[in-house]
């Protein structure tokens, strides 16, 4: 399972409407682009300090995945495809839905326009 920056934050939280679905993830997936969202966002919250132990304690359990190459083709077929139908999606989200292509795992985000993306599976919580 990909997680979405929402998806992160809701682990750290230890949100109970996303237990389910970390309980019963085989592969936890976060994007660098996720990484750097989550990181701009505990900067300027005042629990700086306890989110930042919380990531480096956590993220051994996750695999970190970034760009490459073959995911920048994606990433353009699918923006191309996305205005095609009137609904584009922000850039860094377009990265994220670009690696759940590629990957062919879930994604478990609230946000819904990935919804959008042809073949991507959103889990919800």
């Amino acid at each position: 399972m990909i997680l979405d920056t929402n998806a992160l934050s809701a682990w750290a939280d230890g949100l109970p409407s996303s237990r389910s679905a970390f309980a019963s993830a085989t592969r936890l997936v976060v994007p660098v682009i996720v990484l750097g969202e989550y990181q701009f966002g505990i900067r300027q919250s005042r629990h700086r300090a306890r989110y930042e132990a919380w990531l480096v304690e956590n993220l051994a359990f996750a695999e970190i995945v970034g760009i490459d190459p073959n995911l920048a083709g994606i990433y353009a077929d699918l923006r191309l495809l996305l205005k095609s139908k009137g609904t584009p999606i922000t850039a860094n989200d377009l990265w994220i839905a670009s690696l759940v292509v590629k990957l062919g795992l879930p994604l478990m985000s609230n946000d819904r326009h990935f919804d959008h993306v042809p073949g991507l599976t959103r889990i919800s919580f």
